[in-house]
């Protein structure tokens, strides 16, 4: 039997949140707002934002497919992962296990909330298995960290894998799925009604072209959501990053010409790169991204910076010696890289 309140920590179930002044009155049309002490004269910025950004998820519940009040909203992903680490886990007592490589500041939350750090190394394909993540698991384990597609290596983590972790382990498991929209698997923010301690992330910074924006996405249950909302401060997106969210995801028909260009963009790059001598490997993806295997990472990506071509050098990553992380850019930024790398001497 899941227990959601043995997980959260004490001082955070029995908090008493900050009431802000549009918290107060729902559902009132008011022609007079002087509850809040903001200025009254009105340049489209002066009030605060909603709170709840309730018009925002009105949009997002239908494209995502999840219920407006499983949906939590912040400051970009990187203010969901924090508060997983604020609600549940007891600096210096509790511990994590996360899947290594994968996206940074899963540990850098950690280390902040002076949480411990565990991990498991993933195998030569970028794979693991439940029984090897739940064996890093012990009775202060409270949070499970799964990044699928992941982060650098660009692939989806095997679904059943995943589904056995979140069955199996009593804690809270968090599967970050920012890159899924350019992956052909099956989300698992689709099951949150099957799993009550899942947590799933999404974010409009990738498939979306929303990073300046910084809107994150969260979402679980009711009642995990209902402790996002009790920790998080009060106005946590602002006004504008909620109008522009809603224009973004209003337009469909160019997220769709877009993600086909970049999938396509994508197959293209790798057929090409894989041919050159630098090519070590390079590893499948299903992300806006690849993971390539070089024969000298570092004289490679200092290379390419002189050429202005910027790419990601993961070669002091777990895993990742000799890595680069490539991020599929327009046609002309693809054939720049491409160019710059056939003609490369090293």
């Amino acid at each position: 039997m899941f227990d959601l309140q043995s997980l959260v920590r004490k001082n955070i179930w029995q908090l008493e949140p900050y009431s802000c002044a549009r918290d107060e009155f729902k559902g009132v049309t008011a022609s007079a707002y002087l509850d809040a002490n903001e200025n009254p004269f009105n340049n489209s910025i002066n009030r605060y934002p909603d709170p709840l950004q309730e018009k925002l998820k009105q949009v997002i519940a239908p494209i995502k497919d999840v219920p407006v009040q499983n949906i939590f909203l912040g400051n970009g992903s990187d203010e969901a992962i924090d508060l997983v680490y604020r609600i549940f886990c007891n600096p210096g007592v509790d511990n994590v296990v996360a899947i290594a490589p994968t996206y940074g500041m899963y540990q850098v939350c950690a280390d902040i909330n002076d949480v411990y750090y565990r991990t498991v190394n993933l195998d030569q394909n970028y794979q693991t298995t439940a029984s090897q993540v739940l064996q890093a698991c012990d009775k202060r384990t409270k949070v499970v960290w799964i990044c699928s597609p992941n982060n650098p290596t660009g692939n989806n983590i095997d679904r059943e894998v995943m589904t056995s972790i979140i069955e199996k382990f009593h804690g809270i498991v968090v599967v970050d799925e920012a890159y899924s929209d350019f992956s052909s698997q099956r989300p698992l923010r689709l099951d949150l009604q099957k799993y009550p301690n899942l947590i799933v992330l999404n974010t409009l910074s990738k498939a979306w072209a929303g990073a300046a924006i910084r809107l994150g996405m969260a979402f679980a249950s009711t009642d995990i959501i209902a402790l996002f909302n009790k920790v998080k401060y009060p106005y946590n997106v602002n006004k504008l990053s909620q109008e522009k969210a809603i224009e973004l995801l209003r337009n469909q028909s160019d997220f769709r010409q877009h993600l086909v260009m970049v999938l396509e963009e994508r197959e293209r790059l790798i057929h090409a790169l894989s041919s050159l001598p630098i090519c070590k490997k390079i590893y499948p993806s299903d992300a806006n991204f690849f993971l390539m295997k070089v024969t000298d990472a570092n004289a490679i990506y200092r290379y390419l910076v002189d050429q202005g071509i910027i790419v990601r050098n993961r070669t002091r990553v777990t895993l990742c010696e000799n890595c680069l992380r490539i991020t599929v850019g327009t046609k002309p930024e693809n054939a720049a890289l491409l160019s710059a790398l056939i003609k490369y001497k090293g």
